[in-house]
């Protein structure tokens, strides 16, 4: 794995993320501000200035903006990032603000599980979409002519990597915009504009605040008229954070480093723990020399997530396996300090076996969670 946090000649990624978005320091206010709950500001005269009406722009959103920016594209000033109420609502604004009628966008036909919704939306308002999967660059069959290509990698549940580098040059030569889904990553396991998309997009909710307390969602991009649509959008759709929720997220931040390092080293051992178990099958984790990504994933990741898959015998055993786990919750999303796991069939729409368990690694001691993880596999092995 390329762990060259220094890569910019800049500070390491913990020193970045604890002092990221700071304000310049003044006498007697805090170093970071409290949240801002304002709907609107005063405004004599001509409306100008940042700061005019809650729905377009406040002082905490400024913040955790720069603070995301210098993640996502440490050392640049030509890149922009805005937040969302959510994920969901960043990938939306991408997509409905970049595409319109007759053109063509590409998506995986292995990603987040929302993605389909997005689909018939997008065919409702005229706009053909194309699908393919995430693994062996697959996409590239079906650029021919699309306006975006989506890219998520790794997918999410099931942990494939695609070249970012070598399916954006493809879309770029073709005149297509490239968004990469950098959820499961983070900025500290992938910079997808360095890799040559236009967009990096991301759930917030998820390891980048790490809380399980926080829906949000950002865009960062380097092409300022394809970011004014996606600030038009958010405008247009109200789609924003409340100030609490970006003053927490940007708190979290301080402290992404330390969680990542932890989680992903944990993540490694808990795989290399379950490959040893005969009834785990289709066991998946980036940061195995094994698993099908590793190659591509040691090229363009610096970190390999918190995320491991696998699949038990049947529905039944995932059940029992998940009820008897102790230190982990039976919970949906992932990339939070408390462990969670899920049968990932239970909601629809993911093409995995009735027993696949999508495991999201937390921050307890790896010794203990892979204790429990071992027992609850024993004790549901009749």
């Amino acid at each position: 794995m390329n762990d060259a946090t220094r890569g910019t000649g800049g500070p390491g990624d913990g020193t970045r993320a604890v002092r990221a978005g700071l304000p310049e320091p003044v006498k007697h206010e805090p170093t970071l501000p409290g949240p801002v709950f304002a709907a609107h500001f005063h405004l004599p005269g001509d409306p100008t200035g940042p700061y005019t009406y809650g729905r377009d722009e406040n002082p905490t959103w400024t913040l955790l903006e720069r603070a995301i920016g210098e993640l996502e594209a440490p050392g640049r000033d030509d890149v922009e990032a805005l937040v969302f109420a959510s994920g969901m609502a960043a990938i939306s604004a991408v997509l409905f603000s970049q595409l319109r009628a007759g053109d063509a966008v590409v998506l995986p036909d292995d990603g987040y599980q929302a993605l389909p919704l997005a689909r018939a939306q997008l065919e409702a308002y005229g706009i053909e979409v194309r699908t393919a999967p995430t693994g062996g660059d697959a996409q590239l069959g079906v650029l021919d002519g699309a306006k975006l290509l989506w890219i998520e990698t790794p997918s999410n549940p099931g942990l494939d990597v695609c070249d970012v580098r070598r399916l954006a040059d493809a879309a770029h030569a073709q005149g297509a915009l490239v968004a990469v889904d950098n959820t499961l990553a983070t900025p500290l396991g992938q910079r997808p504009l360095e890799l040559g998309a236009d967009f990096a997009v991301a759930s917030g909710t998820k390891q980048l605040t790490g809380h399980g307390d926080v829906l949000l969602g950002y865009v960062t991009g380097q092409d300022a008229e394809a970011m004014a649509a996606v600030r038009r959008w958010r405008k247009i759709v109200g789609a924003i954070p409340g100030p609490m929720e970006a003053w927490l997220a940007h708190r979290s931040i301080a402290t992404l480093q330390l969680r990542v390092e932890r989680q992903n080293a944990t993540a490694l051992r808990l795989a290399e723990a379950l490959r040893e178990r005969p009834e785990v099958t289709g066991l998946r984790y980036p940061g195995l020399p094994d698993d099908p990504s590793h190659k591509i994933a040691s090229q363009q990741m610096r970190r390999y997530g918190c995320v491991v898959s696998f699949t038990l015998p049947s529905r039944e055993r995932a059940d029992r396996f998940l009820d008897a786990l102790r230190l982990v919750d039976d919970a949906t999303s992932f990339g939070g300090v408390r462990s969670t796991a899920e049968r990932r069939g239970r909601w629809g729409g993911d093409a995995v076996a009735e027993g696949f368990v999508r495991f999201s690694v937390g921050a307890e001691d790896p010794e203990d969670l892979i204790a429990d993880v071992l027992r609850a596999l024993d004790v549901t092995a009749g």
